[in-house]
């Protein structure tokens, strides 16, 4: 168990970087903040007597060394995590210190499981993908919902948010993520990635979430959950929808990026998360909603940095949170956050 209380935070400065700065500092951690902006660090430290900060690129390895010289912890905001993930993690392993991300990107999770899970279970040190909205709330949910079960038929995640006014980091990673695809579609099924060229829109099917009620959500919608999910459950087929409206607004040019509406600096958008997993012809249900997809995942990544530094953990290596933590447990410590219920 580590008493050393002091979290790096790798784009700090970003808009989801701000809320995991913020988590930090109200749970009693002590936020370092880098990034490779000076005087974007200083400008967000400057308010908080005490805070630290640290000029680091992922593309300068000894200024990561340094950067996490006396850190406990490492979060990393700051994507493309295409660019990102990779060159952390690997100053977390030379320090010996957990990695965290917050990763939308379905090919950088990949590259993260993919390229450390052997080193990082041999170092010892916990590196935890994707512990955000995308990727790690869904493959918590779906680890509830699976209980007793250690396997299932299928496992279906749907987003209904209100809206999705994208930051500029959520546009970057996903342009990055286009151009890797290289114009192919993915998706999870028969227990392997698929990569497929799709012709048209993506089809459209009409979803019952018990809070929203029956909402149109584009099927196919492919989202990090089906590398979290898989990489610890036995379900060849997970497959993810989201609202409609909301993929409009993400897909638009000129959406605006989010606006607060609280000094928190939440958003107004709204969110259910609707998890159905399936075994024959048993069905279980779990279902989240709360305020912010980006301000949710500061909470997300700091209960999993709380639970790493104080030993709350199953296993070590690469790992997503339903597998790492105790997930039912981990929900409910979010009762401040998220609301759920189960049928």
């Amino acid at each position: 168990m580590s008493t050393n209380q002091t979290v790096a935070v790798f784009g700090a400065y970003g808009h989801t970087g701000r809320f995991v700065v913020a988590e930090l500092r109200d749970r009693g951690f002590v936020p370092l903040l880098l990034g490779r902006d000076a005087g974007k660090l200083q400008t967000l430290a400057a308010p908080h007597l005490g805070l630290d900060y640290r000029v680091a690129s992922a593309d300068d390895p000894a200024s990561l060394d340094l950067a996490l010289t006396d850190a406990a912890a490492v979060v990393n905001c700051a994507g493309p995590f295409a660019s990102t993930a990779a060159p952390v993690i690997e100053a977390a392993l030379r320090a010996g210190v957990p990695y965290v991300d917050v990763a939308a990107e379905i090919e950088a999770n990949l590259d993260t499981f993919t390229h450390f899970s052997e080193r990082a279970e041999a170092a010892g040190v916990a590196v935890v993908p994707a512990m955000a909205f995308f990727g790690g709330l869904g493959d918590l949910l779906v680890t509830t919902a699976m209980g007793d079960w250690v396997a299932a038929d299928e496992a279906h995640i749907a987003y209904g948010l209100s809206s999705w006014h994208p930051t500029a980091g959520t546009r970057a990673s996903g342009t990055v993520s286009r151009e890797r695809r290289d114009g192919k579609r993915v998706r999870y099924t028969g227990g392997q990635l698929d990569y497929y060229l799709g012709e048209g829109d993506l089809p459209t099917v009409d979803w019952d979430f018990p809070v929203l009620g029956r909402q149109p959500v584009l099927a196919e919608f492919t989202m990090a959950d089906i590398i979290t999910v898989p990489s610890h459950l036995s379900i060849p087929e997970v497959r993810t929808y989201m609202a409609t409206a909301a993929a409009k607004d993400v897909a638009a040019p000129d959406t605006p990026t989010p606006v607060a509406v609280e000094e928190t600096g939440r958003s107004a958008q709204t969110f259910v998360v609707d998890v159905i997993v399936r075994s024959g012809e048993t069905q279980r249900r779990i279902t989240a909603s709360g305020q912010d997809i980006y301000a949710i995942s500061a909470p997300l990544a700091v209960e999993a940095v709380q639970r790493l530094l104080s030993g709350q953990t199953k296993t070590s290596g690469v790992a997503s949170a339903g597998k790492i933590f105790d997930a039912p447990d981990f929900l409910r410590a979010l009762s401040a956050h998220l609301s759920l219920s189960k049928a």
